[in-house]
């Protein structure tokens, strides 16, 4: 069974970095990967994503800040972030699913790690 971990989150200012980390046990290098978050009173919405080859996809939102990336054990899965903004603030989740684009229906969720931006 898969189990995933985030961790990283925390309060930054904007501007600031952080890097979230996702560590899973169980058989994932073969799964595609992916951040999502969701802020109060908003839906989850995917961050970015990482295919088991190596491709990746980002939202418009966050290209050229984020930058999302895996070990080469592919058991953890990382996502940079930089030139955070107020609207990142959010709790942050790692998903792992077969294949990209049905992390909502076959994904395992880990619980999540908050991160907060502050002006």
């Amino acid at each position: 069974q898969v189990q995933l971990e985030e961790s990283g989150g925390g309060s930054v200012q904007s501007g600031g970095s952080l890097r979230l980390s996702c560590a899973t046990s169980g058989y994932t290098q073969t799964y595609c990967m992916g951040w999502f978050r969701q802020a109060p009173g908003k839906e989850r919405e995917e961050v970015a994503h990482i295919d088991s080859d190596g491709s990746t996809s980002y939202a418009d939102s966050v290209k050229g800040r984020f930058t999302i990336s895996r070990d080469n054990a592919k058991t953890t899965t990382y996502l940079q972030m930089n030139s955070l903004e107020v609207e990142d603030t959010a709790m942050y989740y790692c998903a792992a699913a077969a294949l990209c684009g049905y992390f909502d229906r076959f994904g395992e969720w880990g619980q999540g790690t908050q991160v907060t931006v502050s002006s």
